[in-house]
């Protein structure tokens, strides 16, 4: 059995062997990666010889150059581009605020406009009505000096009476003031007077008193009457039409 063995191994019928290195891993890395970049320089070391000989890489550094200096000026045009916005958009706010300020100015002058209309028109008025207190030549005892009357809306008669004593340190008049309205309603004459009957007055030298006398549906005021008594005489008396 073990001649067999022995002439098994010493025949050529005996199994193969293989030689290894005994080098670890490690190492052989190590060396292929020292041969990989030693190739590696060695290619770059062509390429930029090559790039010397053809003269390329001065025209790329000429590029370079003229590229990072356009790019500055871009810089700088975007910096004064930018400045110039701020200003614009700044000139713009102000021109804003300063509208609208002038808007608000523009109204208010148009309302006090308005309201120095209706004091113009309301002075005009009083001026009228107190010229109208002026007392005639030779007029004795009371006296209606202004008398207004005029419908509003339809459905009023707004009127007004200035009462006068043409004499220096008249007495104190005490009496009644009726007012009477005549017109058509329903195609009918009609007629009415103040409710209540009258007012009472109380004055000196003049007197004023005004009111609103509402107009029945269907009715429209043709003429206003007043008419001052003291006790039962009547003192003035006029009239007018709407």
């Amino acid at each position: 059995m073990r001649f067999r063995l022995l002439r098994r191994r010493l025949t050529i019928s005996a199994p193969r062997m293989s030689v290894r290195s005994a080098l670890p891993w490690p190492f052989r890395w190590a060396g292929l990666a020292i041969v990989l970049g030693f190739c590696a320089a060695i290619g770059l070391w062509a390429f930029e010889f090559g790039k010397d000989i053809a003269g390329l890489d001065g025209g790329a550094k000429e590029e370079l150059v003229r590229a990072r200096a356009e790019l500055g000026t871009l810089r700088e045009e975007l910096v004064a581009t930018k400045l110039l916005r701020d200003k614009a958009q700044s000139i713009a706010d102000t021109a804003s605020t300063v509208l609208t300020a002038e808007k608000a100015a523009q109204e208010g002058l148009v309302v006090q406009n308005k309201q120095l209309e209706s004091d113009n028109r309301k002075l005009k008025d009083d001026l009228g009505f107190f010229e109208k207190l002026i007392p005639s030549t030779g007029v004795q005892g009371i006296a209606v000096r202004g008398f207004q009357a005029e419908v509003l809306n339809g459905h009023q008669v707004k009127w007004q009476i200035m009462l006068m004593q043409a004499l220096k340190n008249a007495p104190e008049f005490n009496g009644r003031l009726e007012l009477s309205f005549a017109g058509v309603q329903n195609g009918k004459p009609w007629l009415a007077t103040l409710p209540g009957g009258g007012q009472e007055l109380k004055f000196r030298q003049y007197g004023r008193t005004e009111g609103v006398f509402e107009v029945p549906a269907q009715t429209t005021v043709k003429t206003v009457s007043v008419k001052v008594l003291e006790g039962s005489a009547v003192k003035a008396t006029q009239s007018v039409k709407l």
